[in-house]
């Protein structure tokens, strides 16, 4: 099996190429289900069983989720920890080395994350458990955090020794993955890093794993905006020249770079896999 490539970004966090002979589905993947349904699976197991209800804008996400999740990375140690290696680094080997975890051929891009919109970590992170839902809006989506297990207490042996750890700054993130249709993210691994930090009352230090255009799609949208950037530098050429046209053709070059800039890297549509018996 052919190795993943990767590609260093400049404000840190890599972009992790899986070659083709992975093309998925991968042990941990969201499968179509009857009717309006999908299932998160891991190998044969079922985790999550979600059905969407009503119609126009707001809808209701229905979700029973099971025990049984298998982590994808290995336990963190307290003398890594301690350490504090490059962790999207290590998270992607790690990755790239499990049975348990959702990377199939593409591009995914790992990067650290701590700052989040007011309410992920609180008013929108799923405590309920095993029943949910989430509500669901047209423009807003959720925006919101899916653990896989429940979140221990906050005096659970286990989160008082990370307490401490995030106290002193060395609490190793937790593993997030963005998923498209619901605008949100699963907890993949560090349910107990979670709620130590939220113990602590602070919003985990995260390494976001997030789905990325191939070159092929973020290419042809590239060309598309130049040829549209193009043709406004042209209109704005046609005007008579006036104190402003300058600052308006150096704002729209800045617009146009800045966005070529980000296209590699914007996420991609999480796909919903097709269950065994409709397969090829």
């Amino acid at each position: 099996m052919a190795k993943a490539t990767r590609e260093p970004l400049p404000r840190g966090g890599l972009v992790l190429s899986v070659p083709a002979d992975r093309p998925g589905p991968p042990p941990l993947r969201f499968e179509r289900a009857a009717g309006d349904g999908w299932a998160l699976r891991q190998g044969v197991r079922t985790l999550i069983a979600a059905r969407a209800e009503g119609g126009g804008c707001c809808r209701d996400l229905r979700l029973r989720r099971l025990l049984g999740n298998l982590s994808p990375l290995p336990p963190v140690s307290a003398a890594l920890m301690r350490r504090g290696p490059d962790w999207p680094h290590r998270y992607a080997r790690w990755l790239e080395e499990t049975a348990h975890g959702p990377l199939h051929h593409g591009r995914w891009r790992l990067t650290r994350r701590s700052a989040f919109e007011p309410g992920v970590w609180s008013s929108d992170l799923v405590r309920d458990w095993p029943d949910a839902t989430i509500e669901l809006l047209c423009g807003g989506g959720w925006h919101g955090v899916l653990p896989l297990r429940p979140l221990s207490a906050p005096d659970a042996p286990r989160v008082r020794a990370l307490r401490k750890h995030a106290r002193d700054g060395t609490l190793a993130p937790v593993l997030l993955w963005w998923v498209s249709f619901l605008d949100g993210w699963l907890l993949l691994d560090g349910h107990d890093r979670a709620a130590a930090a939220l113990a602590e009352g602070a919003a985990p230090d995260c390494v976001e794993l997030v789905r990325v255009h191939d070159d092929t799609a973020w290419r042809a949208t590239a060309e598309e905006i130049t040829e549209a950037h193009s043709g406004r530098r042209a209109r704005l050429a046609d005007h008579p020249a006036d104190p402003h046209t300058d600052r308006r053709r150096d704002a729209l070059d800045r617009a146009y770079a800045d966005t070529l800039a980000t296209l590699p890297y914007e996420p991609a549509t999480t796909p919903v896999f097709p269950p065994p018996h409709d397969r090829p």
